[in-house]
């Protein structure tokens, strides 16, 4: 039996609301393209009109979150400034090494590491997405902050310097993936302050910046949005 007739925005949605379990249950290698036209009823040619790739379901997938997100919503509506890039980098090692649980996001890690070993298709999905909807955050505050005087500037641009501090904790993240990591860390609080104390001396704020926010704390409701992203 043919499927429905849907118009092509409608069809697009069902493939996205049907793919959405498969990659959450099975992760990005594990999801064809073949269980996504199944679960959507149609055949993969059909899938291959509306979406040229797996990555360009996934694609999709993360557009959803992200405009669905209200606290990255709220994030993006903190005006520019270096309160608001301090709290962006608590809320990005609270999602390395705090939300979501470690499983979910050792899940991912995996991913992202093994896609870079590999072709970096789920990398180049998952990066792109995160340089559209979350990095604007960090560079527009990093500027705000150089203009204000508490920050200096640097050779490397804002965007490069926030793939720099997201990189730095991708791999510091990765060293506790093991069973038994092979590098061991301070508790959880000193470890968070001495992390956040590096990174933001390396993007170019000064001792007196960082002393002045250094008790600035991350919005309950802005958690989610660092791991939204990852966790479709």
């Amino acid at each position: 039996m043919n499927p429905p007739r849907l118009s092509r925005d409608s069809r697009r949605q069902q493939i996205v609301d049907c793919a959405l379990p498969l990659f959450a249950q099975n992760g990005f290698a594990g999801t064809t393209t073949k269980r996504i036209a199944d679960a959507a009823g149609i055949s993969e040619a059909l899938l291959f009109k509306h979406f040229p790739s797996k990555s360009a379901v996934y694609s999709a997938i993360l557009t959803d979150v992200c405009e669905a997100d209200p606290g990255l919503m709220r994030l993006r509506a903190l005006a520019p400034s270096t309160r608001t890039l301090v709290i962006f980098m608590r809320g990005m090692i609270n999602w390395f090494f705090g939300t979501p649980g470690p499983a979910e996001r050792n899940e991912k890690l995996r991913l992202v590491l093994s896609s870079q070993l590999e072709d970096g298709e789920f990398a180049q999905v998952l990066f792109d997405k995160v340089e559209q909807h979350v990095a604007p955050v960090f560079i527009d505050s990093l500027k705000a902050a150089i203009a204000s005087g508490e920050a200096r500037a640097s050779e490397a641009s804002p965007r490069d310097l926030f793939w720099f501090a997201h990189h730095t904790l991708s791999m510091l993240a990765a060293s506790l993936l093991p069973r038994v990591p092979p590098l061991s860390f301070p508790p959880p609080a000193q470890f968070e302050r001495e992390v956040r104390e590096f990174l933001l001396r390396g993007i170019g704020l000064d001792d007196a910046a960082i002393a002045a926010y250094a008790d600035c704390e991350m919005p309950r409701e802005l958690l989610s949005e660092f791991c939204s992203l990852e966790s479709a």
